[in-house]
């Protein structure tokens, strides 16, 4: 995409996420104001959240995003899926699964395109979107192309980088390799590590179309100096 120029482009690009084990309810609160104060592109939180985020952010043009399978994607499909319905029926319209990183590395490719359909449809159905979550540093670079591949067969809306809880977060290289795959109708998600606004061109650049991040009014206020109007 082209690259930002307005603070209030910068802020649609972002998923404004808490993740944290130790999130509470009032700091799901102050993120959901921050949201509708900055109209981010959504909330990103834990399934627990996933109704007090709805209901806060009810009639606004900022989404409810949910991890689901987080942090680690080991979680049995069918669990994954049922994390996604409820999550689907308390008001989520973003969903963002780990895939099984292990399933992938042992080439089983059917059964890692199986999960990703079925959160697929599930989410589709409810006129949701499902972000693929391919936990970028613990893949090769073939695996890396082989997960795209399978999320844009699978009819996955975007590809994601990371969950910011392994070992190392999003990178410029496999931001430009996920788009490379992907080509240009599938969005393509940076996250992890994207602190500054510098971060997030560099991104946009390389191919991303959404960014999550915990600093979005850090990054916010940035782009407000460097686009005043």
């Amino acid at each position: 995409m082209n690259t930002p120029n307005s603070w209030q482009t910068v802020a649609t690009l972002i998923d404004h996420t808490l993740l944290k084990s130790e999130a509470t309810r009032s700091d799901v609160e102050r993120l959901c104001k921050e949201a509708l104060e900055y109209q981010f592109a959504s909330v990103c939180v834990n399934s627990v959240f996933v109704a007090a985020v709805a209901a806060a952010l009810r009639n606004s043009a900022v989404k409810t995003c949910v991890v689901v399978g987080f942090p680690l994607g080991a979680n049995l499909p069918a669990v994954k899926l049922a994390e996604a319905h409820a999550a689907l029926e308390q008001g989520a319209r973003e969903i963002d699964m780990v895939i099984s990183v292990g399933t992938l590395k042992a080439r089983d490719d059917s059964a890692v395109r199986a999960e990703i359909e079925s959160l697929a449809t599930s989410a589709h159905e409810r006129q949701a979107i499902l972000k693929v979550i391919i936990e970028a540093s613990l893949l090769s670079e073939e695996e890396k192309f082989r997960a795209c591949k399978i999320a844009r067969e699978a009819k996955a809306d975007f590809v994601k980088t990371s969950t910011g809880f392994s070992s190392a977060g999003a990178t410029v290289g496999d931001v430009a390799l996920m788009r490379s795959v992907v080509g240009p109708e599938m969005g393509v998600k940076a996250s992890g590590g994207v602190k500054t606004l510098a971060d997030l061109l560099k991104m946009v650049d390389a191919g991303a179309s959404r960014i999550g991040t915990s600093n979005g009014v850090g990054i916010v206020r940035e782009a407000q100096e460097k686009f005043p109007i």
